[in-house]
């Protein structure tokens, strides 16, 4: 003789299993994506350009360098309009664009701060070298979660301690250079406009200019922005990139 049959079960159904099947890779999480080992690479060229941008029209868009994810070093000296114009050019750009100043790193250091117009020594050098190391990471940091940036510095084509070398080690070689290069009287007229340690001599004003003269000559582009507003400017350095990116400079 059998006993009654087994009751069927009670409850809910059991609840599917949640999260990845085994094996899966967890999804991402976590901070921005921080800078890869290896260097900068140089930039794929941007699609072919169209007609030429109408005043007040965004940089870039549909001319220039378009949306290319870009690493850009504006150089002249002091007085040539570099942080004025790479911000504008930064600001304009239909994609997002950084702008770092080598000179507003260095003024981070407060107490201790070894000021190169109070003499180049050991101390400034150095202080110099950890702001660009700095610029440089800040780059790579930018460029590796798809931020384009802009760069600013006096750099000397005689001095090789201090040189382009420096920023092509730490950003890479797809670093694309300019040299922002207006007139000797230009410069001066804008330098007697600056305020505090910005503010530099007639006669030092002269003599970084008449240095800057090397670059010409280098293989790099240079622009004359003497008679141009910031605007205009802008908009050339805009061109010069986007053939760069075509035919990269030999530096």
């Amino acid at each position: 003789m059998t006993g009654p049959p087994p009751s069927p079960p009670t409850g809910p159904p059991p609840s599917p299993p949640t999260g990845p099947p085994p094996g899966a890779p967890a999804p991402a999480s976590g901070p921005a994506a921080t800078p890869p080992s290896g260097p900068v690479p140089v930039p794929a060229p941007a699609p072919a350009s169209g007609p030429a941008a109408a005043p007040g029209e965004t940089i870039g868009a549909g001319t220039g360098t378009g949306a290319a994810t870009l690493a850009v070093l504006l150089i002249g000296p002091a007085g040539a309009g570099k942080t004025t114009v790479a911000r504008h050019w930064a600001t304009s750009r239909p994609v997002p664009t950084a702008h770092i100043s080598l000179d507003d790193v260095r003024e981070w250091v407060c107490s201790g701060f070894a000021d190169p117009q109070s003499g180049w020594t050991d101390n400034s050098e150095a202080q110099y070298r950890l702001a660009r190391r700095t610029c440089g990471f800040a780059a790579r940091n930018f460029l590796a979660n798809g931020i384009s940036c802009i760069l600013d510095d006096a750099v000397f084509p005689d001095r090789p301690v201090v040189g382009l070398g420096g920023w092509k080690r730490h950003v890479g070689p797809g670093l694309l250079p300019v040299v922002l290069l207006p007139g000797l009287d230009i410069v001066l007229e804008r330098n007697a406009e600056r305020a505090g340690n910005r503010r530099l001599s007639d006669e030092e004003v002269a003599g970084i200019h008449g240095r800057m003269a090397g670059w010409y000559g280098s293989g790099l582009p240079i622009i004359d922005n003497s008679t141009y507003d910031v605007e205009t400017t802008a908009r050339a350095l805009d061109d010069v990139l986007a053939r760069a990116i075509a035919s990269p400079p030999s530096w």
